[in-house]
């Protein structure tokens, strides 16, 4: 083997990177705890945990400066891997080590898993309610729905990331261009003046936008605020323009419009992730503990439906005591409206049995290692007090 590739062997094996690793997880770890307050905890997992590299703007320019989650967890991977095909020989002495890494590096896959796959969505129902959809909480997309036909709408959904970039989007099922003129990640709508003179940035001539002005916000990162962004949009036919349409999920209703002897409906909305199976809020429950206002459960009586009647049951859903089906968990987030909305958190994580499996092979693993030294350790003395 030529010299350089057993250096580079040798380091991905070697304990020292193991340390140096470890030393990297707890400063990343830190720096992701302090600049929460600042960020939220979806960007900073997203800037420090769900990337390879780290980066931090210095007047304008965006600098690598420390290595991401991924590249460390990648790393610490390798390491794992590479010692026990490299350094140990499997030997019954040694099965609980070789359990507890295993348990650790099942550990690190099932964390990459979840942080590629799991998805987080919520849905809000009021009581006597019926929904078979969740929204996403921070990403949008523009919806423009067929309503032509009076027994089933089709509709085509766009995401925000061409939105956001300002692009032209044609898809086959529209008979016009979609394109973003402007787009404002966080804004706010109120209503023009009368005489106020027309905005060059701001140019809706459909809908509701040429009475309404958006003005741009600053981004909020907190935990419980959400940005509200709002768009303005051309459509393009064969023929030319169409008309300019401002959107934004400020907007309570989808505008109307007709095109091609086709009637459609546009919204800017939160993403919706749609189900087979629909959900009812039969009542939801609020419980104080008595003479105070201190909450002490909150729950949600469920009915659950398919649309082939193969399920039809009731569900409570309460604190600790979710709901699993379909590959999905709800759980009982929260309440608005004055106990008659409940919010149920959506999460679908195909890996999410992986840390529980990870947790108890690396039990098993220490607990076979102990045994076994202590039976050793008794044996020893056995003997030397024969």
């Amino acid at each position: 083997m030529p010299t350089i590739l057993k250096e580079i062997r040798d380091l991905l094996v070697s304990l020292k990177l193991t340390v140096l690793l470890l030393v990297f997880s707890i400063v990343l770890v830190l720096a992701a705890t302090l600049d929460q307050v600042n960020l939220g905890v979806w960007v900073v997992q997203e800037k420090y945990f769900n990337t390879f590299v780290v980066f931090w703007k210095v007047g304008g320019v965006s600098l690598a400066i420390f290595p991401g989650g991924y590249t460390i967890g990648g790393l610490l991977l390798i390491n794992l891997l590479g010692s026990h095909l490299y350094r140990f020989a499997f030997t019954w002495r040694k099965a609980g080590i070789w359990l507890a890494h295993a348990g650790l590096i099942l550990l690190l896959v099932g964390q990459l898993l979840t942080g590629l796959m799991q998805d987080e969505y919520h849905m809000r129902l009021d009581q006597g309610q019926t929904r078979n959809y969740s929204e996403s909480f921070r990403n949008i997309e523009l919806a423009i729905t067929d309503t032509t036909d009076p027994k089933a709408d089709q509709v085509v959904s766009i995401p925000e990331r061409p939105l956001a970039r300002l692009e032209t989007v044609q898809h086959p099922r529209l008979p016009f261009r979609v394109a973003v003129k402007t787009f404002l990640p966080n804004s706010t709508l109120q209503m023009r003046a009368p005489n106020a003179a027309a905005d060059p940035a701001a140019p809706a001539t459909q809908g509701v936008g040429p009475q309404i002005l958006a003005t741009l916000k600053p981004l909020t990162y907190k935990a419980d605020e959400r940005n509200l962004p709002s768009a303005f949009v051309e459509l393009i036919g064969p023929d030319g323009p169409i008309g300019t349409w401002l959107v934004s999920p400020l907007l309570e209703e989808p505008q109307a419009f007709a095109f091609a002897g086709r009637t459609y409906k546009m919204a800017l909305r939160f993403a919706r992730h749609y189900k087979p199976f629909s959900l009812t809020l039969l009542k939801f429950s609020h419980d104080r503990y008595a003479g105070t206002d201190i909450p002490k459960n909150f729950s949600s009586r469920i009915r659950l439906n398919t649309p082939d009647g193969r399920d039809d049951r009731e569900v409570l859903i309460y604190m600790n005591n979710p709901l699993r089906y379909a590959g999905l968990t709800f759980y009982q987030a929260g309440f608005e409206n004055n106990d008659t909305t409940t919010v149920l958190q959506v999460v679908r994580n195909p890996s999410w049995l992986i840390p529980y499996i990870a947790c108890a092979v690396m039990t098993l693993g220490l607990l076979l290692q102990f045994g076994l030294h202590l039976t050793a350790f008794f044996a020893k003395r056995r003997s030397a007090t024969a």
